[in-house]
């Protein structure tokens, strides 16, 4: 394998996640993936976070590219035996990030105004709006903390179906493309969250209806990316 290229860590996880009808998502998706189910059902996750120490392998962070907010909204797929990562939106506080994400790996990054606060008993405020010109407008505010302690999620688990994914995937003119990461076993903790508002999924056309049934917090992990390839 090539080496890799980009280093990113990845701090301060909500992991929200909802079941859906596979038929909601089926139509959604490129023909070329299939949809990945758990017990018959299709999740969704919402997931906010802080992405610090982006850089290219053997250059050192910088300042006005290297931090910035995330949230992401995801469902699971897999490609013949190899299970990954297809994401609906990424959002990001950070305009050069988004550009370069949308023209490198073809993902549907969008700008949006974040704040994201830590207060000194853990919990997290986080607030995001989307202002991507010709984007439907996404809203979410909630406040998520940590509950009990580290677990690694076991194989065979839906916790380990829904986080330990170390492949998207991403369409472009050439067909298919992937991207492999690499990162330890997330550091899982049960979480709870008071969600004011999310917007994430209608944006994408999906319906996410009452609070999350499954919710977990990672603090942190550091992760590395290889270049996007063909399928």
């Amino acid at each position: 394998m090539a080496p890799w290229v980009m280093h990113q860590r990845w701090t301060h996880l909500l992991f929200a996640h909802w079941p859906v009808a596979p038929d909601a998502l089926r139509s959604l998706l490129p023909p070329s993936l299939t949809l990945d189910t758990f017990d018959g059902d299709a999740w969704v996750g919402v997931i906010p976070f802080h992405m610090s120490n982006v850089r290219p392998r053997g250059v050192p962070a910088m300042p006005w590219m290297s931090s910035f907010h995330e949230l992401n909204v995801r469902t699971y797929v897999r490609v013949g035996t190899r299970a990954g990562v297809w994401f609906f939106s990424l959002d990001a506080s950070n305009p050069l990030a988004v550009r370069a994400a949308r023209g490198a790996v073809h993902l549907p990054y969008y700008d949006a105004r974040m704040e994201m606060k830590v207060a000194a008993d853990g919990s997290v405020g986080y607030h995001s709006a989307r202002t991507h010109r010709g984007a439907p407008p996404a809203v979410f505010d909630a406040t998520y903390r940590p509950e009990g302690q580290v677990y690694r999620a076991a194989p065979g688990t839906l916790d380990h179906f829904l986080v330990e994914r170390y492949e998207l995937f991403s369409t472009s003119r050439r067909g298919l493309l992937h991207v492999k990461i690499a990162h330890p076993p997330w550091p899982l903790q049960p979480a709870s969250a008071h969600i004011e508002r999310n917007t994430m999924g209608a944006a994408a056309g999906i319906a996410l209806t009452g609070d999350p049934t499954r919710l977990h917090f990672a603090s942190r992990v550091d992760v590395r990316t290889w270049l996007p390839g063909s399928v």
